[in-house]
């Protein structure tokens, strides 16, 4: 049951009312960004995408060269263990690893532990707005570093473009390079052309490995006979194109209907995306854990 405190939260290996839960102020995430984190989202209770989201985990503190504290196993364990004390229905979980605590120095000492925490948020996820009207894009510039494969906890610039979108009027935050989309603020980016075709990037060092891009983009399209074609994008053929769409955890799969104030197609949510946003969602209930 949710404590009269507040939520439960997981830190180090503790389940503790959020009102006591305590990190140091020495902590590197909190000094100097160090860490990695991912977010699971929650449907009837049960985790989505949970084995791409532990994969990726995995490989993010590979990257940063951070060892789990404990396995992916008992992560999913702790993961649902949290759903049940807080009656979590639908929203996310969020995790965070970093690689500990101790007196603030750029270098680090081989056997510092790690801090791993986890806490729920409600959030509705389904039967929002923003599946039947789709959801407007901002493009910015992108600013980020050259690692943005490593879903780091350094999120300054994407909080910056997410401002910057808001303050327009829009939902999301398109990261331009060299006259390309890279992806979202927060998101996997996509458009479909007037031949029919799904574009997105490829994986590489320029985006995060988007869980629910890997899901719904890669596998759901390909099995449900889309043409499916990994390559750069421009924002002109973004404005150009007939249909465009994002991906993340919180969102699945939503129709991006609007970019700098231009109508993407007709300005509504087209037949493509909403078909495969249907997919995943039937997809990602019947694989949920």
């Amino acid at each position: 049951m949710t404590s009269p405190s507040g939520r439960i939260v997981y830190v180090n290996g503790e389940f503790l009312p959020e009102a006591d839960a305590r990190l140091s102020i020495f902590d590197r995430g909190f000094l100097f960004g160090d860490g990695i984190y991912e977010v699971t989202s929650v449907l009837d209770g049960k985790l989505i995408d949970s084995d791409l989201h532990m994969a990726r985990l995995e490989r993010s503190a590979r990257e940063i060269d951070v060892p789990l504290p404990v396995t992916t196993k008992e992560i999913v364990e702790a993961e649902r263990r949290l759903i049940a004390d807080n009656n979590l229905v639908e929203g996310m979980i969020y995790l965070q690893l970093t690689r500990g605590a101790e007196d603030r120095n750029f270098l680090f000492s081989a056997d510092l532990k790690p801090t791993l925490v986890m806490f729920t948020q409600a959030k509705k996820l389904i039967g929002t707005p923003v599946e039947e009207a789709g959801i407007a894009v901002k493009s910015v510039p992108d600013q980020r570093w050259e690692r943005r494969d490593i879903k780091t906890v350094c999120l300054l610039p994407q909080v910056m473009a997410k401002r910057i979108a808001k303050a327009e009027g829009c939902d999301e935050a398109w990261m331009i390079e060299d006259g390309f989309v890279t992806e979202g603020a927060s998101s996997t980016a996509y458009i479909v052309t007037a031949d029919k075709k799904i574009i997105t990037r490829g994986n590489s060092n320029k985006t995060l490995p988007g869980c629910t891009r890997l899901a719904a983009a890669l596998q759901l399209a390909k099995e449900a006979g889309f043409t499916l074609e990994e390559r750069p994008f421009t924002l002109e053929e973004a404005l150009n194109a007939d249909e465009a769409c994002l991906t993340s955890a919180s969102n699945f799969v939503v129709s991006v209907t609007k970019i700098d104030g231009k109508p993407v197609g007709n300005g509504k949510p087209g037949p493509m995306v909403s078909r495969l946003r249907a997919l995943y969602l039937e997809n990602a209930r019947r694989t949920a854990i």
